[in-house]
């Protein structure tokens, strides 16, 4: 009886811990889905011509940036150790065995958050090769 109530404990410690990795990389997907709406669905289509220019929302895109992009290195700070179930994009394990190099590269995205607020098309240019700089290592596609 002892050895099953340890049994069951030890499997239930295990799921808990493993819901628990699943919880983290589902906050940094979102972190990465919401930036991702903010610059391509908003500023991307304005560039483009696809959606008509609206200040307003061009506006909201930066302020989500803004308030969004600084977040990254503590939200990246745990390794997960797995990805998002049925996620088309993942994080690279090379963010936590480079993860100085991993931070160098928010503090870019921010300043040209910061600088570029005046043209839509520069801001977007500036802010999106800094953001693919870092793709280009640390995302993985899965799908």
């Amino acid at each position: 009886m002892l050895r099953t109530v340890v049994v069951v404990g030890m499997l239930l410690l295990g799921v808990g811990a493993v819901l628990a990795q699943q919880e983290i990389a589902v906050q940094q997907d979102n972190l990465m889905r919401g930036q991702a709406k903010s610059l391509y669905d908003v500023m991307l289509k304005m560039v483009k011509g696809d959606i008509p220019y609206n200040q307003a929302a061009v506006d909201n895109a930066i302020k989500e940036l803004e308030e969004s992009v600084p977040k990254i290195a503590t939200l990246f700070a745990t390794n997960p150790k797995q990805q998002v179930v049925n996620a088309t994009y993942g994080s690279s394990q090379k963010i936590w065995q480079n993860k100085a190099d991993f931070d160098s590269k928010i503090p870019p995205v921010v300043k040209a958050i910061a600088d570029d607020k005046a043209s839509l098309r520069v801001a977007y240019n500036s802010i999106n090769d800094r953001c693919s700089d870092c793709h280009e290592t640390y995302r993985l596609k899965l799908k």
